[in-house]
C-alpha cells in the first residue's frame, strides 16, 4: 500500500520564506526610485479591496492598473509635455492603437497626414476597416484641405509634426483651430517634440509656464517613449497624455479592457533617462544641423528636408512654433536628404551600406546614429509637389562626433555616389 501521509516539511524552510514578516524600515531615499514589480496586489481586509479606487491613482488593484514605478513615470510624463493624465503602453505603435481604438467606433471616420508614421496609416487600412471605421488621408501642408475632408462622420484627426519621413513641418496651430472649428477631436504624434520643441498642450506659449494649459492645444498626445525619453535604442514603450479627465477615464478604461501594461524595469529604465533628456535632445540637434549643413554642400544632394533649415518644407512653421526666440529653437536629431535622380536606387542602397559609423535600421534617439532610404512614391497617394525628384534618405543622429559622422558620409558618397 503506497504510504500516502504527507511528509513533514519544515515551516521555516518554506512558509516562513514566504510569509515572513520583516519590512525595510521607511526613510530610504536615493537618487533614483525603486522598482515595484507586481501582478497580484494585497489588500489587508476585503472591505478594503471593495473601497479601493484605481481610476484615480488613489490606491493600488493590480499590476496593469499601476504600481508606484508607473505612477511616477506616468506623472513625470505630465511634467514634460504639460499633461495632467498619462497611461504607458507596450510602444508608441500601441499609442496610436489605444487613442484609435479608445475613441472611433463602427461608422467612424478618421483622417490621417498622408506623411504620417506608416504603421498608423496601416492599423487604418487593416483593424480600423475591419471593424467598420473608415479614414481618409490629407495634405498635412494644406489646412484648408484638412477642412474640406472633415465630415460629420469625422471623430478624430491625427497630427505630425514634422512629417515621418519626409519631415515636412505643417502649420500645427492653424490645423487644431481646424479641428476645433469642427468640434473634432485632434491627437499629436509628439515623438519628434518629445514635450521639447514644443508643448503640445500650450501650442501659442501663453500658459503660465508651469503646466498649466494655454489657449490653444491639441486634446491628446501620443508619444513613442521608445525614442528620446528612453534614449538607449533599448525599450519599447508608449504613452497617451490628455487634460481633459472625461477623455481620459475613456481612454483609461479602453487601455483596462485590452489589458496593456509596462514592465517595471522598462519603466525604470525610462525614468533613469529621464532627468538627461534635455542634454540628449540638445546634443542630437546639433549634430543633425552639423550633418544637414555639409548635406548642403554636396552636389548629389537635391533637397535637404530638416525644419530649422531656411527651404525647408514648412521651416516657418517651425520657426513660428518652436523658435519664437530666433536662435533658441530645437528640432530633434532627425532629418532627410532627397539624392539627386540621376543616382539609381542600388547607388543610393550602396551608399548606405558602405557607412561605417552608421548603422541601418529604424527607429531613433538612441546613442548610435542611423541611416534608412525610404521609396516616397510607394508611402504617398502622390508624390508631393513639394519634394524634388530622387531617392530620399533619412538620417538619424546618434551621439557619436558630428566631425566623424561627416567624414563617414564622406567616404560612402565619394565611393557610391560620384559626382562624375
Amino acid at each position: 500500500m503506497p504510504n500516502d501521509t504527507p511528509k513533514t516539511i519544515s515551516v521555516t524552510s518554506v512558509t516562513d520564506l514566504i510569509h515572513h514578516p520583516y519590512t525595510p524600515p521607511a526613510g530610504f531615499d536615493a537618487p533614483q526610485p525603486g522598482v515595484f514589480k507586481a501582478s497580484t496586489v494585497y489588500f489587508p481586509t476585503v472591505a478594503d479591496m471593495r473601497r479601493r479606487e484605481w481610476k484615480d491613482k488613489s490606491a493600488y488593484t493590480y499590476g496593469l492598473h499601476g504600481t508606484p514605478t508607473t505612477y511616477l513615470l506616468e506623472e513625470r510624463l505630465c511634467c514634460l509635455e504639460g499633461g495632467l493624465q498619462c497611461v504607458l503602453v507596450p510602444s508608441g505603435l500601441a499609442a496610436l492603437a489605444l487613442v484609435a481604438l479608445a475613441v472611433l467606433k463602427t461608422g467612424d471616420e478618421v483622417l490621417i497626414p498622408d506623411n504620417a508614421y506608416g504603421p498608423n496609416k496601416a492599423l487604418a487600412h487593416g483593424e480600423l476597416r475591419h471593424f467598420g471605421i473608415t479614414h481618409r488621408f490629407y495634405d498635412p501642408m494644406d489646412p484648408d484641405d484638412l477642412s474640406r475632408q472633415i465630415t460629420a462622420s469625422t471623430r478624430l484627426v491625427w497630427l505630425e509634426a514634422p512629417g515621418s519621413v519626409s519631415m515636412e513641418f505643417p502649420d500645427l496651430p492653424e490645423m487644431v483651430r481646424r479641428c476645433r472649428e469642427r468640434g473634432v477631436l485632434c491627437a499629436l504624434d509628439n515623438t519628434w517634440g518629445a514635450g521639447l520643441a514644443f508643448k503640445p498642450f500650450d501650442l501659442l506659449g501663453d500658459g503660465d509656464g508651469a503646466g498649466a494649459e494655454g489657449s490653444l492645444a491639441v486634446d491628446i498626445s501620443a508619444h513613442a517613449l521608445t525614442k528620446y525619453p528612453s534614449g538607449g535604442g533599448d525599450v519599447l514603450m508608449g504613452s497617451v497624455i490628455t487634460r481633459d479627465p472625461a477623455l481620459h477615464l475613456q481612454i483609461k478604461l479602453c487601455h483596462m479592457r485590452m489589458g496593456l501594461g509596462v514592465a517595471a524595469n522598462d519603466a525604470e529604465t525610462v525614468l533613469r533617462s529621464l532627468p538627461s533628456i534635455g542634454l540628449r535632445y540638445a546634443a542630437h540637434d546639433q549634430t543633425a544641423r552639423a550633418l544637414a549643413a555639409w548635406w548642403q554642400t554636396q552636389p548629389q544632394c537635391a533637397q535637404l528636408m530638416h525644419p530649422a533649415f531656411l527651404g525647408a518644407p514648412g521651416h516657418a512653421h517651425w520657426q513660428a512654433l518652436c523658435d519664437r526666440v530666433p536662435g533658441t529653437g530645437l528640432a530633434a536629431g532627425l532629418f532627410s536628404v532627397m539624392i539627386d535622380a540621376r543616382f539609381i536606387q542600388a547607388q543610393v542602397d550602396a551608399f548606405c551600406d558602405g557607412l561605417k559609423l552608421f548603422k541601418i535600421g529604424y527607429s531613433w534617439g538612441g546613442p548610435v546614429s542611423l541611416v534608412v532610404p525610404y521609396d516616397i512614391a510607394s508611402m504617398r497617394q502622390a508624390w508631393p509637389g513639394h519634394l524634388k525628384p530622387g531617392t530620399l534618405v533619412r538620417f538619424s543622429t546618434g551621439l557619436e562626433s558630428a566631425q566623424d559622422l561627416i567624414l563617414d558620409l564622406h567616404q560612402s558618397a565619394q565611393a557610391h555616389l560620384p559626382m562624375t
